[in-house]
């Protein structure tokens, strides 16, 4: 056959996948039947037509690319397992993986084998004797697809010879009732229906028919389908089984009745009076024999939600375990349960692990065993390039603003007016939500409801219509309230149905419909499009196509309150083949673990500035293939920031974990660099029930004022310091200092002296004065830490940049010393502060390294780059490479722990709104980009308290 025959059925067979409405799933199976069309249309194209290399190059054109998994790995105790010999006639993986190529690209399941071979493998072997322990961690992105993950580990553990398998699915009944549902499709084989004995193929049970492989499971799909007293009461099981499945709660009573059957019913090696541990005043079971003949492997998922231990202390003053400490009772009975096994594996999964990695590494006591920190690994896993994460939602910061933020967030403050209005801050469950005498939802919420009705329209119009789609609406956490608004907003989508349906007053609801569509849609899509993200068609339907539809979308969406009940659950799976439209308003039920398909609109207001609460609220992350531009956020302004901010935190200490990953370090060196992160205070804080005297430390971090006060005689202040500073270092320093260590050549406009003495830097910090809004950057714990650091032998020299730009309005800060005056963009309009997205520019914290450190530094970039396989090659290393680098030396680099570096620059006050007087002819702003460091060196930082209460009392 003519390679010109060959390009032709190619080219078809492309375009016909084109139309494929989720184009992220194009699958061999689906190459073949499409080519087969295009054969008929010219049989001759068949002759001699190598089927296998057509079909590679179009899975090559559509398939996505995946990153590399990174992982900390501790080998001790660890015998080395997993190999070819060991995986072949794995049955329950291979129907597993031909269930998953029906649906996702070679590429996907390809990285999946590999990421679940990878975890397996840190995992001890099934069948290796004696008793041994792995506790492991697999960070994923919030919904990401972890659940696919593990089912996959699952699958290839049972293979491996794992006998009882459980897992953790959250605190509801509606998420343990979707995981479990997963499952089946993906383990079991079959339906759980806990009514009747027969078993109905599902999912893997309809690749492979043989009953003979059926895994057994414990628990069922079912509302009250949990493990319980009857189910512990009839249930043996013998080692020649097959696997056992226990799809569970987090639940006090449910954990309790595993732990006794467990006890009673599997272990079988009774322990000594001396190894028991008798607790009178405690009243859970406790462990008095070890199951020997089965090896048992937990999944955790949601693995940062109740898991954690919360009591107060769990190490005395050296470090060493408490033995009366009294861990709280999930962590307790989670504990207990795999102490009971001689042989476990324990693998949480979360998309949030701070809390995880505040588990303290040497927390043990006599009764649990040690505690849940992964101290065997941590693996991060790679998102596909079609996921859609925070940092494509809400961008990178930048000097300019926000890089590459999509036109998908609405900002909204007219739901309440201080302490009153249709949903205030702080209400109580008896709280009526009315927004005036005329309207009950406000204008932003009724915009939301059309949002999400032009989205259901335009996918019907894209031929999207039997796909899912699904609104969010979280406002309160009380039922109560939950249940006025789920009855305000089904009161408006009747009014909305009949005036369209009847056509009687629905002139002004079309025009704003249009007018949406218009002046929102149009504009955002052609955005998304020029990004080239989305996988979007190249054609904008016309406000009659979409009319023409709009009468029967509307007739389709059903309004629910989320209540926690299995049905909420089902109701995708019986909808499948028509597609399910729902508007869910619920509150902390649709916080966490529970998936709303084809995602559309969210409607947000729940206020939590803790971390990770924030971002597994965050439902809109995922993969919105074909409508990506018809999602639409609409939140308040201080969420819109605390997203930004947690995002920025998020990239940062990803990029760090990989940085560690290359230099071999252990999930225990990793535990240590997040505990001394200021931007993950409040999960630390709150999961670990410290005091309000923190130990930080900022070794390895970039510190920045983003955050400057408005107060006119504070910036003076801050001049005046930063002016008297500058001036005792004596001369100009270098001026317009440059460097040339590649292809590129940086120039700075400003100054730099090196090697001042700390002193002189502290002086000048603790004459500044942060803002009081600023929790990360406070200047008089930056000082007493530098104080600590030099007691230490470290930061005792410095290296102070003063930086401005080329052109623009000067400042002089002291005799013959100025710089031209930088603009940053106001993120946000403050009554109380100026905040700006970023300070530094990313080659900033370069200016002071020499050749070697720059191209190690570079090296590290790149390494991190090639993992995420990102596009090109860096110029610039990034802030935390050069961190380290300058820490603790590389590569015939030496390390130089001893040097800081501190950037100072003067910011022009006509981009802040300020009106400032002579004397203070700028905003002085700083940064300071302290080494990594190994020596551990922490200060205690004190928390108003006040202030504290505040922002996260209510958490």
């Amino acid at each position: 056959m003519s390679e010109a025959s060959a390009a032709s059925v190619i080219k078809i067979t492309q375009e016909l996948l084109l139309g494929e409405d989720d184009r992220s799933a194009i699958t061999p199976a689906l190459i073949s039947e499409k080519m087969d069309l295009v054969l008929r249309l010219n049989p001759k194209w068949a002759v001699d037509l190598d089927r296998n290399a057509v079909t590679d190059e179009l899975i090559r054109r559509f398939s996505i690319w995946i990153g590399e998994d990174s992982s900390l790995v501790d080998v001790k105790d660890h015998v080395a397992w997993l190999d070819a010999h060991r995986k072949k006639n794995w049955r329950y993986w291979q129907r597993y993986r031909e269930m998953l190529e029906k649906k996702l690209s070679w590429t996907a399941v390809d990285a999946l084998d590999k990421s679940t071979d990878k975890i397996l493998g840190q995992l001890e072997d099934p069948l290796r004797s004696g008793t041994w322990d792995r506790r492991g961690l697999v960070v994923g992105h919030v919904q990401s697809g972890k659940t696919a993950n593990y089912t996959g580990l699952i699958c290839k553990a049972a293979d491996a010879q794992y006998k009882v398998i459980i897992v953790l699915a959250g605190l509801h009944n509606n998420l343990r009732s979707q995981t479990q549902i997963r499952l089946e499709e993906g383990f079991l084989g079959y339906e759980t229906s806990g009514v009747s004995n027969v078993k109905r193929r599902i999912g893997v049970g309809n690749l492979d028919t043989d009953h003979s492989i059926n895994p057994n499971c414990a628990t069922t799909r079912a509302n009250n389908g949990d493990f319980n007293r009857r189910a512990a009461t009839h249930l043996a099981i013998s080692p020649e089984q097959r696997p056992w499945l226990f799809v569970v709660k987090k639940n006090k009573s449910v954990l309790v009745q595993l732990l006794k059957w467990i006890q009673n019913h599997v272990a079988d090696l009774p322990l000594s009076a001396e190894e028991i541990d008798i607790d009178k005043n405690d009243p859970l079971p406790r462990v008095t024999k070890k199951v020997t003949k089965f090896p048992l492997l937990i999944i955790d998922d949601e693995a940062d939600n109740a898991s954690v231990d919360t009591g107060e202390t769990v190490v005395d003053a050296d470090g060493n375990p408490d033995p009366e400490h009294q861990p709280t009772t999930i962590n307790k009975l989670i504990r207990r349960i795999l102490n009971s096994f001689s042989r476990a594996a324990y693998v949480g999964y979360t998309a949030t692990p701070f809390a995880n990695i505040f588990i303290h590494e040497r927390g043990k006591t006599r009764s649990e065993g040690p505690d849940l920190f992964p101290s065997a690994f941590i693996q991060n896993l790679a998102a596909p390039s079609n996921y859609v994460g925070p940092s494509r939602v809400f961008g990178q910061p930048s000097p300019d603003g926000r890089d590459g933020e999509l036109p998908l967030v609405k900002e909204v403050d007219d739901f309440c007016s201080g302490e009153s209005g249709w949903m205030p801050a702080k209400h109580k469950p008896t709280h009526v939500p009315v927004y005036s005498k005329s309207e009950d939802l406000p204008p932003s919420l009724r915009e939301a409801l059309q949002s999400f009705l032009i989205a259901c329209a335009v996918r019907q119009v894209r031929g999207q219509g039997s796909q899912h789609s699904s609104m969010l609406v979280h406002v309160t956490r009380f039922n109560s309230v939950q249940a006025a608004v789920h009855q305000q907003v089904s009161e408006y989508m009747r009014s909305v149905r009949q005036r369209v349906t009847r056509g009687i007053g629905h002139e002004e609801l079309l025009e704003q419909l249009q007018g949406l569509w218009e002046g929102d849609f149009i504009p955002a899509t052609r955005q998304v499009r020029a990004a080239g993200l989305g996988d979007l068609p190249d054609y904008d339907p016309s406000w009659e196509e979409i009319l023409a539809v709009l009468p029967d979308v509307i007739h389709d969406i059903d309004v629910r309150m989320i209540n926690g009940t299995a049905k909420d659950v089902l109701d995708y799976e019986e909808a499948k083949e028509k597609g399910l439209k729902v508007i869910a308003v619920g509150g902390d039920k649709l916080a966490r673990g529970l998936t709303l398909e084809g995602l559309c609109t969210s409607y947000f207001l729940r206020a939590s500035k803790m971390y990770d609460t924030l971002m597994q609220m965050g439902r809109w992350f995922g993969y919105r293939p074909g409508y990506l531009d018809l999602g639409r956020i609409y939140t308040s302004p201080d969420l819109v920031r605390w997203f930004r901010h947690i995002t920025d935190a998020a990239a940062e200490l990803r990029e760090e974990f990989d940085l560690m990953a290359s230099s071999g370090a252990t999930p225990r060196e990793y535990g240590l660099k997040i505990q001394s992160h200021t931007e993950l205070l409040v999960t630390s804080q709150l999961k670990m029930r410290s005091a309000r005297t923190l130990r930080l430390s900022f070794s390895g971090q970039l510190m920045q004022t983003v955050s400057l006060p408005r107060d006119g005689s504070v910036l003076q202040r801050n001049f005046k310091s930063a002016s008297a500073f500058i001036e005792s270092l004596g001369g100009a320093g270098e001026v317009n200092p440059s460097l040339e260590y590649g292809p590129s050549r940086y120039q700075w406009y400003g100054h730099l002296w090196r090697k001042v003495q700390s002193t002189s830097v502290v002086d000048f910090l603790r004459g500044y004065r942060t803002s009081e809004a600023s929790h990360r950057v406070n200047s008089i714990a930056l000082a007493d830490f530098i104080d600590a650091m030099v007691g230490s032998g470290e930061l005792k020299e410095w290296n102070v940049a003063l930086l401005g730009i080329r052109d623009g309005r000067p400042s002089q800060l002291a005799p013959g010393i100025s710089v031209n005056m930088v603009r940053r963009k106001e993120e946000g309009q403050y009554e109380d502060r100026y905040s700006i997205g970023v300070l530094l520019d990313p080659k900033d914290e370069a200016i002071d390294i020499d050749e070697r450190q720059w191209s190690a530094a570079l090296q590290l970039t790149a390494e991190a780059w090639a993992r995420a396989k990102k596009a090109g090659t860096p110029e610039v290393p990034s802030g935390p490479a050069i961190r380290r680098v300058k820490g603790c030396g590389g590569d015939g680099v030496e390390a130089r722990p001893e040097t800081g570096l501190l950037v100072l620059y003067v910011l022009d006050p006509t981009e802040s709104r300020l009106d400032l007087d002579e004397a203070t002819p700028g905003l002085v702003a700083f940064g300071v980009s302290f080494p990594a460091s190994e020596s551990g060196v922490k200060i205690d930082y004190k928390i108003n308290n006040v202030a504290w209460e505040q922002d996260y009392g209510a958490e």
